[in-house]
């Protein structure tokens, strides 16, 4: 029988944070690798006062951050464990966890020990012990990059080609966090399902991930009407009237014209109407997979 190198400590596989432009809202987006311990702690967190929301995309879980700080009135069963600070600078993120018991050791080295963090300091856990850790991660900003119209009749796939890609961007300075396949209306000079792509980052190197991904785009698609539009910003909600546009007819290019500053049309081929369209829908998959076509 192999010995357990390490018993009692579960590692997060991986954690991210993004800021918004004032350093004041932070989504915290923790990789975890058991999903019992992770939605035990979806459950307790969404009481810490900093804590808005918390919802399970994939293998993760997001939670959107006020920043400061604020005591926890931890008790066992009732509320074991939290987030009781978080702090902004101009290059970096500070989480600080608390926990209870084996709370305390899910707060402190389980944590502790991720893929993405620069530094931390954490306490003894473990028993019935209070315990918690500070960690500090790179402040990173998100990246939304959309992507249609990459096939032909003949061969091709849009949303393979772009997971693909993100896949190959993806480095220490920026991270891949998700693809969202976004269904538009059925127009009549689509390859066949009429479907744009969203594919989300969290990056400290916002210009040089664009690049990258556009230098791939262009040499891998097999369309001269390919379109690559990215968002840089926290939340793309502005851009949501026009992505529902796109899902319930069809839209000019001409109306890309008074969208966000934040947004830049890369590729900026026909389908640059629905890779546009498709960046406010990332991680909503029903939404976006929803055909709202007017047939039911």
């Amino acid at each position: 029988m192999e010995r357990l190198s390490d018993p009692y400590t579960i590692r997060y596989p991986q954690i991210v944070a993004v800021a918004d432009e004032g350093g004041e809202r932070v989504e915290l987006i923790e990789f975890f690798d058991c999903i019992g311990g992770a939605m035990w702690v979806k459950r307790h967190y969404a009481q810490s006062p900093l804590v808005h929301s918390v919802r399970t995309v994939g293998s993760t879980n997001r939670y959107m951050l006020s920043t400061g700080s604020a005591d926890l009135a931890l008790e066992g069963s009732t509320f074991p464990a939290g987030i009781a600070a978080v702090a902004v600078d101009e290059r970096e993120i500070a989480i600080t966890y608390r926990g209870l018991g084996g709370g305390g050791v899910g707060a402190s080295i389980c944590r502790a020990s991720a893929h993405g963090i620069t530094r931390h300091e954490t306490d003894p856990s473990g028993g019935g012990r209070l315990a918690g850790s500070t960690i500090w991660l790179p402040r990173r900003e998100r990246v939304i990059i959309g992507v249609d119209d990459t096939d032909t009749p003949e061969e091709g796939a849009t949303w393979t080609l772009a997971h693909n890609i993100a896949r190959a961007v993806e480095d220490e300075q920026s991270r891949y966090l998700t693809h969202t396949i976004v269904q538009l209306y059925p127009v009549p000079y689509r390859t066949k399902n009429c479907v744009s792509i969203a594919c989300e980052f969290a990056t400290s190197d916002p210009d040089g991930l664009i690049r990258r991904y556009h230098d791939y785009l262009e040499e891998y698609t097999l369309s001269e009407d390919t379109g690559m539009a990215a968002w840089r910003g926290f939340d793309p909600s502005p851009l949501e009237e026009f992505g529902r546009r796109v899902k319930m007819g069809e839209v000019s290019r001409d109306n890309l014209a008074t969208l966000d500053e934040r947004l830049t049309t890369i590729m900026d081929g026909r389908g640059v109407i629905g890779a546009v369209a498709a960046i406010p829908f990332y991680t909503r998959f029903e939404e976006a997979l929803a055909l709202w076509n007017g047939s039911g």
